[in-house]
């Protein structure tokens, strides 16, 4: 008989292939827009949550993402890049213009042992397959965000999903007690705020 964490692990498999096909179906120009919005937006987010002195988190894009590597150039913010490992979880590391290693997930992170305290980040930018109206985030299986926002010093940096319009789900996407809901998005359509509860 299946238990409820079966059932919501294959419900979610199911939502994933549903959503990396309309992902991998966006043009280049979609993903042009969004990063445009991002631009945009990123002084609004800055000015309500930054303060000065402290990491802004972004992400190395894989196939379907949204590039925003970008912000590394803007005004010389200080940017952290996740590195993930399959024993120990995620991490954020100071994204400087050292050469980058491959993390155990295959995807490039900065070297070195001493991740970032919480509490020397202000913004977290984050990849994701699909969110739904209420934060939820649809990632790729490995809840690696979600074990660490469970975290509640995690769970008090802002953070945003980077994301397609078409890939915001208006019903909830399956959900475990584990899942922890993001701030909101930045789509095409811009930024969207929502206030998030754990």
């Amino acid at each position: 008989m299946k238990n409820i964490y079966d059932d919501i692990k294959s419900r979610k498999e199911t939502k994933r292939k549903e959503y990396n096909l309309i992902r991998n179906s966006n043009s280049s120009l979609i993903h042009k827009k969004i990063k445009l919005r991002v631009k945009s937006a990123l002084p609004l987010l800055l000015n309500k949550y930054h303060v000065e002195g402290k990491y802004i988190c972004v992400y190395w894009p894989l196939k379907g993402e949204v590039d925003i590597r970008f912000i590394k150039e803007i005004n010389n913010q200080k940017i952290a890049l996740p590195s993930s490992s399959k024993s120990k979880g995620i991490s954020y590391h100071h994204w400087s213009n050292d050469q980058l290693e491959i993390d155990s997930n295959n995807i490039p992170s900065p070297k070195g042992d001493n991740p970032i305290n919480p509490n020397d980040i202000s913004i977290i930018f984050a990849p994701a397959i699909a969110i739904d109206q209420e934060g939820y985030r649809l990632g790729y299986g490995g809840g690696y965000f979600d074990r660490l926002r469970q975290k509640d010093l995690w769970f008090s940096i802002p953070s945003f999903v980077v994301i397609s319009n078409n890939c915001i789900s208006k019903k909830p996407l399956p959900r475990g007690r584990w899942d922890v809901p993001f701030n909101g998005w930045i789509s095409e359509k811009g930024l969207h705020q929502i206030e998030a509860t754990k």
